[in-house]
């Protein structure tokens, strides 16, 4: 079974977990159909996509098309089921500048009740960025 999946920050090409991507990217750039927040958070500078459609911006990213390993290999470093990771969503995209038909594909995003007390550094943004890269850092190992 393959899947398609929406990144819009660590996991992009060239990006800090990008080698955590086996996935095969579908040419161009892609938009969320739904304004969606997107915020740098914490001393990680991580970037949350919040589930709370109609708020902050559509969000530029990446498709890419998985396999269930790839998937699987993806939801760990997301953290799917942990108390503080992120849930796995379907959501639609679209290229961006263009019209035409969009995509329905999985993303990964924080439930609203997670930005309860967190360190929102910066957001709501449309787009995760090389700058804002640089300021990331990774989760160290237990």
């Amino acid at each position: 079974m393959r899947e398609l999946i929406f990144v819009f920050g660590t996991l992009k090409e060239g990006f800090p977990n990008f080698a955590r991507n086996a996935g095969r990217r579908l040419p161009g750039v892609f938009t969320t159909v739904e304004r969606l927040p997107l915020y740098l958070v914490g001393e990680r500078h991580s970037a949350w996509l919040v589930d709370r459609p109609g708020d902050g911006e559509t969000v530029r990213g990446e498709v890419y098309e998985v396999d269930e390993a790839a998937l699987a290999a993806m939801d760990a470093l997301e953290r799917v089921g942990a108390p503080d990771g992120y849930r796995r969503r379907r959501l639609r995209v679209v290229p961006a500048g263009a019209t035409g038909a969009s995509l329905e594909v999985f993303a990964y995003l924080k439930d609203p009740g997670q930005l309860a007390g967190a360190d929102l550094r910066l957001g709501p943004l449309g787009e995760y960025t090389l700058e804002h890269a640089a300021l990331y850092r990774a989760r160290m190992a237990p």
